[in-house]
């Protein structure tokens, strides 16, 4: 099983396959069954570490709002 800085990095490459300006948040970088087997420690350390990520490292994602269910949304540049 994969580790959250294993999972950020993931996650991060996978940005590299969104479109300019799509909107999207950390699951949806992942297939189903891949973030079904990510503990939710896991998840909540993976969410404030692509957080931390989008605000310091790089210009191309930007955090906007969050779901109803509290989850982080980002957008791509």
């Amino acid at each position: 099983m994969m580790k959250a800085n294993d999972l950020l990095l993931k996650a991060i490459e996978e940005t590299a396959n969104l479109r300019k300006n799509e909107t999207f948040i950390v699951k949806d970088l992942f297939k189903g069954y891949e973030w079904n087997r990510v503990t939710r420690s896991d998840r909540l350390l993976l969410g404030t570490l692509f957080l931390n990520y989008a605000n310091n490292e790089q210009d191309s994602i930007i955090p906007i709002d969050k779901t109803s269910s509290g989850q982080q949304k980002y957008q791509k540049r």
